[in-house]
């Protein structure tokens, strides 16, 4: 017996597997083919079903946990080389294995004058295949393929608890055998599934972060939308990770080995994509903070008292900004030492909107009664509010119709990049000049107006942010940055 209480796995090994025939699931009762299916789960697989199970009111409805499961399905060709192209080229190709054998069974029935819809299991053919959890991680998944050929056929799925991890094996096998259409049409009129929640809003004072758990519910659902053509649910899953941060996307995260499953990288380049995008959001909301801190280490006064003007006022208010981004936790102090690294904290599930929050926070200190608006806050809150109503358009999510057809001219990463900005020549560079006129612009209140999203991009890719550019004008500073308009 092992430490969890259960028998060793190699006593759970299906007996049909020894010379025997499988388990036959009748998919049609006129099948004219034997798919024979071994599943294989591995420990670690196996490990976390019995924990899931274990947390389950009822467990009398919950198979049998095995190391390996031999199940044979009796379809209909016909319906598999109609609905899979990965079936019509692997049954209909005489190149194939599989093929040649389907041919000889077929001339054998003939020959005995016996129909295939008629025959005996023993006499149809057998097609062979093998099925490993390395994609999915999810213990049943002879449930998830039985129902995913119910679902070619035409027929109800039989799965009572149909839950996030079935539908994510059910949209990853149906990627496998090339026939996400009929699933996402099933899916979508058929199927009696809720979706998962896995965004809350934080109570008061609250430091929310995605938990792992969340974010494993999130990924999947990404993947779900994306292979089984979910547009709206793609959208909202992608922006709502963009915004909140990924355990995988941080500068110290190691690799224990457990986020292997296919949604813990997302295929078709949208885990790149994805994190460029948090990326150029959050480096956009960093050089706010960033330029207000060297205006106020500059020489240039900031003081808008006139000709009473103080630099004494200038360095109060540095440091009442300096204070309050490092207790805020967002600046902190490194020096020229190695060790000074370690205050440095992990922010890759810092939220998007939690930084805005704490921006807002920014109090209104003034040395004296006279010294109004010589402070960071009414300064910083037209910014904070024009990159609020940025991240309100349709180009911070991905959008999948565009993102499968067009790429290239939606992506914000360049092609051929690693997400790096560093080191970029001067004709490729993209200053970004903010002006009151941008400010006042009324379009940006409202979400999804016209002509944000690309506007959006260009701010949020640009490699550099002027966000004071009139009020240097005025004292006469050179900028280079060009004026930028929604038009």
């Amino acid at each position: 017996m092992d430490d969890s209480g259960h028998a060793p796995e190699s006593e759970s090994l299906d007996p049909n597997l020894v010379g025997e025939l499988p388990e036959v699931v009748n998919i049609v009762e006129d099948g004219d083919l034997i798919l024979d299916v071994t599943f294989e789960n591995s420990k670690d697989t196996l490990r976390s079903a019995r924990i899931a199970q274990s947390r389950l009111v009822s467990r009398e409805s919950q198979p049998a946990l095995k190391k390996r499961a031999r199940v044979a399905f009796r379809v209909s060709l016909k319906v598999l080389k109609s609905q899979s192209k990965y079936f019509e080229k692997l049954l209909t190709d005489s190149r194939f294995k599989e093929a040649k054998d389907i041919s000889s069974a077929f001339a054998a029935l003939t020959l005995r004058n016996v129909k295939p819809e008629t025959a005996d299991v023993k006499e149809l053919p057998w097609i062979e295949i093998r099925d490993d959890d390395e994609a999915t991680h999810y213990a049943h998944r002879e449930g998830a393929l039985a129902d995913l050929l119910r679902i070619l056929h035409g027929k109800e799925v039989t799965t009572k608890q149909v839950t996030m991890s079935f539908v994510t094996t059910l949209a990853v096998l149906a990627d496998r055998f090339d026939c996400t259409a009929p699933v996402s049409k099933y899916l979508a009129t058929g199927l009696k599934f809720k979706w998962p929640a896995t965004s809350r809003k934080p109570i008061r004072d609250e430091v929310s972060v995605m938990s792992r758990n969340n974010e494993d519910v999130l990924r999947q659902k990404i993947l779900v939308s994306w292979l089984l053509n979910q547009p709206t649910r793609l959208q909202a899953a992608t922006k709502e990770i963009i915004m909140n941060g990924s355990c995988r996307w941080s500068a110290f995260a190691e690799d224990d080995g457990t986020s292997d499953a296919t949604w813990w990288y997302l295929q078709d380049g949208l885990e790149q994509e994805l994190q460029f995008r948090r990326q150029c959001i959050l480096n956009t909301i960093a050089s706010v903070q960033r330029h207000f801190l060297k205006l106020y280490t500059s020489r240039t006064r900031q003081c808008k008292l006139g000709y009473d003007s103080s630099a004494a006022c200038d360095s109060y208010q540095l440091g009442e900004i300096f204070k309050f981004l490092t207790n805020k936790n967002l600046l902190f102090l490194v020096d020229f030492s190695p060790g000074s690294l370690d205050s440095i904290e992990d922010t890759s599930l810092l939220q998007i909107d939690t930084i805005l929050a704490t921006l807002r926070q920014c109090p209104s200190y003034q040395i004296d009664k006279n010294h109004t608006n010589c402070g960071l806050r009414t300064r910083i809150l037209p910014i904070l509010d024009f990159i609020q109503g940025l991240l309100s358009a349709n180009s911070i999510p991905i959008t999948r119709s565009t993102w499968k057809n067009n790429r290239q001219a939606v992506a914000w990463l360049p092609p051929d990049s690693d997400g790096d900005k560093e080191g970029k020549t001067p004709a490729d560079t993209r200053p970004f000049r903010f002006t009151r006129s941008l400010a006042g612009d009324q379009r940006l209140r409202f979400e999804h107006a016209m002509g944000a999203d690309k506007f959006a991009k260009d701010v949020f890719t640009a490699t550099s942010w002027d966000w004071t550019a009139e009020d240097q004008a005025q004292d006469s500073l050179p900028s280079t940055t060009p004026r930028w308009s929604l038009k």
